[in-house]
């Protein structure tokens, strides 16, 4: 291929990629009915989901066989009171999505929760780690204001698997762990991202690293949680 066509291929892409963010940002959640069948757990969806008249009753959790079941609906965030970990812990599930892409077009994230203080109130704080079905992933936060810890659009890891193609299946193992100063994410066994608490705590990230734990589905998104459990470290 000539200078001269790379340049006009990579000019191309450039112009797309501002169209193709559009689209994917434009998306629109739909709403699923059930809400929260999980005896003891509590969610709160986005604000901008919230201001377009979604809630909690617009997704689903259930109970199914030895593990829960989440269908979106609006990105939303579970979390269980009675799990509030301190010091050095470790939080994790592994997440199946049974049919890649199979409530959207493009890949949607889902992952682990930790550190939330305040949830469900205005002033709401806490990190997440997520996967996507690609081989992505993203380690984001609220504090209350959304925060990024890996960038705007993330990272890729070869811990991540992919999906063969859309409508086939993709499991990931993710876990977050705080052990002494360290804060890590940990995808399929393998760490993808650490950081100090200096790093993840402080004015407009999180009030500590203590607190309670949880998961969050991307909107769109269906998976089967499975072994979800904290322990100390």
């Amino acid at each position: 291929m000539s200078r001269f066509m790379q340049s006009a291929a990579a000019a191309l892409v450039l112009a797309l990629v501002p169209q193709l963010s559009q689209a994917q940002d434009n998306e629109k959640s739909t709403a699923v009915k059930g809400g929260i069948q999980m005896k003891g757990w509590m969610g709160v969806v986005d604000a901008k989901e919230a201001k377009a008249g979604l809630t909690v009753d617009s997704a689903k959790f259930v109970s199914m066989g030895a593990g829960m079941h989440a269908t979106t609906g609006p990105a939303i965030t579970y979390w269980n009171p009675s799990m509030n970990a301190k010091g050095d812990y470790t939080v994790k599930a592994t997440f199946s999505e049974r049919e890649y892409m199979g409530l959207n077009n493009h890949p949607h994230p889902y992952g682990i929760v930790m550190a939330g203080n305040d949830m469900g109130a205005a002033g709401a704080s806490y990190l997440y780690c997520a996967a996507y079905g690609n081989g992505n992933f993203i380690v984001r936060g609220f504090g209350p204001a959304p925060f990024q810890m890996n960038g705007p659009r993330g990272g890729a890891s070869e811990a991540v698997n992919k999906a063969e193609a859309k409508g086939k299946p993709v499991t990931q193992e993710i876990a977050m762990s705080v052990k002494g100063d360290k804060v890590s994410c940990i995808i399929n066994g393998k760490e993808v991202a650490s950081y100090t608490k200096a790093e993840v705590t402080g004015e407009g990230k999180l009030k500590t690293t203590d607190g309670v734990v949880g998961f969050r589905m991307g909107h769109n998104t269906d998976a089967h949680i499975a072994g979800f459990s904290l322990t100390k470290n």
